[in-house]
């Protein structure tokens, strides 16, 4: 389950925002002050933070000075009242995801943290797969067939696998589950039913937000 907090020392602003992610399938916690949102992260790892700019005590910006101290590659999203360049540059400087302006509509709020979401997504991949290897495991398309597959089925065993990839050529199977078994991306069980590993699932994940990168470049 992904994890948002919201820190926010207007109490509707936050209730609501906390309310429209927590529909949208978030698991939300809430903050009314700067120091009150470092007590969480101490105890708490999150997947975003949406920030307020301007609070009593710790400001947006010194907030985002120490949550860069305790989690380098945080994805936050700054929400501030007053859009100008200054703002702008000052939030992005220090690492901002992005920033978004009171009022702002539902729409463009969950916009903004499905954009903050995947580009986090996509830079842990990019950090922790190797992608050579990756890419040179996954060129094969019938590999990257047999991979969805699994995925798809939840497991499969050998002869399954051949019927509904309509292969008959038990050989050149053989030969692709064993490239996939040695990448660490599939694995059998004690029923030799084929199973997406730990990795397997982590590469199909990342290649799906590398090609909808590809897809958007290429369409801009």
């Amino acid at each position: 389950m992904t994890e948002i907090m919201v820190v926010d020392d207007d109490q509707d602003l936050r209730e609501i925002v906390a309310e429209v992610l927590r529909e949208a399938g978030f698991t939300v916690a809430e903050a009314s002050r700067g120091e009150e949102a470092l007590e969480h992260l101490d105890h708490q790892n999150f997947d975003l933070i949406l920030l307020d700019l301007i609070m009593p005590g710790l400001s947006g910006l010194e907030l985002m000075g120490r949550i860069r101290e305790k989690s380098p590659r945080m994805p936050v999203i700054m929400i501030t009242a007053f859009a100008s360049v200054d703002n702008a540059v000052a939030v992005m400087q220090l690492g901002a995801s992005d920033y978004i302006t009171k009022p702002f509509r539902i729409d463009e709020l969950l916009a903004s943290v499905g954009r903050a979401l995947e580009e986090a997504r996509f830079n842990s991949c990019m950090t922790s797969l190797d992608l050579d290897t990756v890419l040179s495991c996954l060129s094969n398309p019938l590999r990257r067939q047999i991979l969805a597959l699994v995925e798809q089925e939840g497991g499969l065993r050998f002869m399954d696998l051949c019927r509904k990839l309509e292969l008959t050529d038990h050989t050149k199977m053989n030969f692709h589950l064993k490239i996939l078994k040695e990448a660490a991306f599939l694995d059998q069980d004690d029923n030799k039913i084929y199973l997406l590993t730990y990795l397997g699932t982590q590469v199909l994940g990342c290649m799906r937000i590398l090609m909808k990168k590809l897809d958007c470049s290429t369409s801009s």
